[in-house]
């Protein structure tokens, strides 16, 4: 069947697992040392202002690397560049496209035509239909130990659930900090994996010492879970600001959401809002200093190259007693 594929065979690369998409974080040289590393990785489209930009970093990798590589569109009504990045990407004809936060209807569609993949994020079996039902290639189980916007099912639960129930390939992320846990999500019937914290503390990531250094000075036990920066649950590590101004949405903000008439307006706003105060502190550390990272921040202890952490992973992935994928 086509889910026993695994991520390395449906990508054509060496190990089956890719940098996550990361807000602000992900860039070309990331993304060309992934490449060079053996495995993928994919930039949010959004991390770029204009088109000419987004067409400028695709046009760098592509003359680096002919290995594939993806970016992530947010699909809702809420942005409103998603028509114009759309078109891009399907023209350009990047390999995947990872879809967020949405109806992923029109991107199969387009992409499918120019031969590019769709990955779809689901935190749940009921949308992990949806989109198999649209014709996805494959989906990214967004659990519960997920940095930025995670799930609320655990990763075993929501792995062997959507294996269990689903056609088509299922790859987690969320929890992953090494080649033995990537394994043991194999061992459960993942596909692979979308793997972003390890690679936020990187010598090619372009976000400030100081993010880079909590990721290493933190544990899990920091991460907290926020919504009131994107209008959607988003997991940070609770430095004194976030202590300072708590994790709940307002009442206006929640009185807001719920508005079916205003929501998608309000969830604009609240994102623009909150994503501001997390671009200001990813390039410069101040009091309001909002870092984004998942629980796998406990394995971070240095800062490394992309190329350092893959192979780091790499050689657990490889190790004897490991090498044979059992599923269940």
């Amino acid at each position: 069947m086509a889910k026993s594929k695994t991520l390395d065979q449906i990508l054509g690369i060496q190990y089956p697992f890719i940098i996550a998409p990361m807000f602000l974080v992900s860039n070309a040289k990331m993304v060309i040392a992934a490449l060079e590393s053996g495995i993928s990785a994919a930039i949010p489209a959004l991390n770029y202002r204009t088109d000419k930009e987004l067409r400028a970093v695709i046009e760098k990798i592509k003359s680096a690397s002919d290995k594939p590589f993806g970016f992530n569109l947010i699909v809702n009504k809420s942005n409103p560049k998603f028509k114009g990045q759309l078109k891009t990407l399907v023209e350009l004809k990047v390999d995947y496209i990872i879809t967020s936060l949405g109806n992923p209807k029109e991107v199969i569609e387009q992409a499918h035509q120019v031969g590019t993949k769709v990955f779809c994020d689901v935190v749940d079996l009921k949308f992990a239909k949806k989109v198999e039902a649209l014709g996805a290639d494959a989906v990214i189980a967004v659990n519960s130990q997920a940095g930025g916007h995670a799930g609320n099912i655990g990763p075993e639960k929501l792995i062997k659930e959507l294996v269990a129930n689903c056609n088509i390939p299922v790859i987690t992320a969320g929890g992953i900090s090494n080649g033995y846990d990537l394994k043991k999500a194999m061992n459960w019937g993942a596909a692979g994996a979308s793997m972003g914290t390890l690679f936020i503390a990187s010598d090619e990531a372009d976000v400030s010492d100081d993010y880079k250094q909590a990721l290493v000075k933190y544990g899990k036990k920091d991460i907290v879970r926020t919504d009131k920066l994107s209008g959607t649950p988003l997991t940070v590590i609770k430095t004194p600001y976030i202590e300072s101004i708590g994790t709940k949405a307002g009442f206006l903000e929640q009185l807001f959401l719920k508005n079916k008439r205003i929501k998608k307006y309000a969830k604009l706003l609240i994102a623009v809002r909150g994503l501001k105060k997390i671009e200001k502190a990813a390039f410069g550390a101040t009091y309001k200093t909002v870092w984004v990272a998942g629980p796998s921040i406990e394995a971070v202890k240095s800062i490394r190259t992309v190329s350092q952490i893959a192979k780091q992973i790499i050689r657990e992935l490889e190790k004897p007693e490991l090498k044979n994928i059992k599923r269940d």
